[in-house]
């Protein structure tokens, strides 16, 4: 009997693989028997976090990725293939927390920095790999969110504003490619313990912890659970949906 949220010999791409809610995830998904992707800018992170998770060389890959270049996400994309033949999971992890202070004092440098990764990165990794599912008619795509995309989190506009945008791509994507087997969700994380936290302040990081009724901040292995079955063929009737991980926080 097949084991529910099957990723056996599925081939998945993980932005952001190096650390934190990424490298949780490609590690569930090793041991549910996928084909991993470390996918990021970090090679040397990534190859040392693939290298911890005895991932075998014929069932993973690391692919050093700008994402916020086409070259390079084409590039991806066509590495991935080359060896696995396919891409069938996308998984959009990579970003940043960006400046943390009022909107007043944020740069135009420091705006265009944090949407070139939050949001047209997204943006990029999607366009490259959806020709490979459009083609066999399969995919599933899941973008991190988050909270702050949906409420706005003061001293954190630019990246509140992009993860707003990952929200609204991922629901005009889903409806444009759902009739072709491709389903698109993301998921919207409180505040979740990764090293994503050490670019705000300790001032930030207990605001935030204190809109969550739980009481504390998330694990990245409970991130990881859920995106797992929302990238396997489980997640059968679920498309364009943003779904919360928030220990309580988001009760909309």
């Amino acid at each position: 009997m097949e084991a529910f949220y099957s990723l056996k010999n599925r081939v998945a791409i993980v932005t952001g693989a190096a650390r934190g809610i990424g490298a949780a995830i490609a590690e569930r998904f090793l041991r549910a028997e996928a084909r991993v992707v470390f996918a990021d800018r970090d090679e040397a992170e990534a190859r040392k976090v693939a290298h911890s998770l005895d991932a075998p060389g014929e069932r993973s890959l690391v692919v050093p990725v700008d994402i916020t270049r086409l070259n390079e996400t084409e590039a991806m994309a066509k590495q991935v293939t080359d060896k696995f033949g396919t891409i069938e999971i996308l998984i959009n992890n990579a970003g940043i927390a960006g400046p943390n202070k009022p909107l007043v004092d944020v740069s135009e440098e420091e705006w265009d920095f944090v949407t070139a990764i939050n949001l047209k990165g997204v943006f990029l990794c999607c366009k490259a790999v959806l020709p490979v599912m459009l083609k066999n008619r399969y995919g599933r795509i899941v973008s991190v969110a988050s909270i702050a995309g949906k409420e706005g989190n003061p001293n954190l506009a630019p990246y509140s504003a992009t993860k707003a945008g990952v929200i609204c791509l991922t629901k005009a994507l889903a409806k444009e490619v759902c009739a072709q087997g491709i389903y698109v969700n993301c998921i919207t994380p409180a505040v979740i313990d990764t090293p994503i936290l050490r670019q705000v302040t300790q001032q930030q990081i207990d605001y935030m912890t204190s809109r969550i009724p739980m009481g504390r901040v998330g694990k990245p292995g409970e991130v990881a659970a859920l995106v797992h079955f929302l990238a396997s063929d489980d997640c059968s009737f679920t498309t364009g949906a943003c779904v919360d991980i928030s220990g309580g926080r988001a009760t909309y």
